[in-house]
């Protein structure tokens, strides 16, 4: 997979608050997670350590910049994932 499908993905989250949120609530919507190699680790650990519990696969992307473009928003992203429909 690639940033391609994020940005072409009609379900998505955008940020480590709202990806943990739906990783908690119900980790088997999440198709993919993206995560940031530029972000705090602080701030992502909690969100890897629980999606490699719950078997959700994860791509790394450069930097939170690229993650933030590729989700259509002018500022960076350190985590992103698209959920099923």
């Amino acid at each position: 997979m690639s940033l391609d499908d994020i940005r072409q993905a009609r379900k998505k989250t955008i940020g480590t608050n709202q990806t943990l949120k739906v990783l908690k609530q119900s980790a088997e919507q999440i198709v993919r997670l993206y995560v940031a190699r530029d972000a705090e680790a602080r701030v992502v650990d909690p969100v890897v350590q629980l999606a490699e519990r719950q078997r959700v696969p994860i791509e790394w992307v450069d930097s939170m910049r690229t993650l933030g473009k590729a989700c259509g928003i002018e500022v960076g992203a350190a985590t992103a994932s698209i959920i099923s429909e």
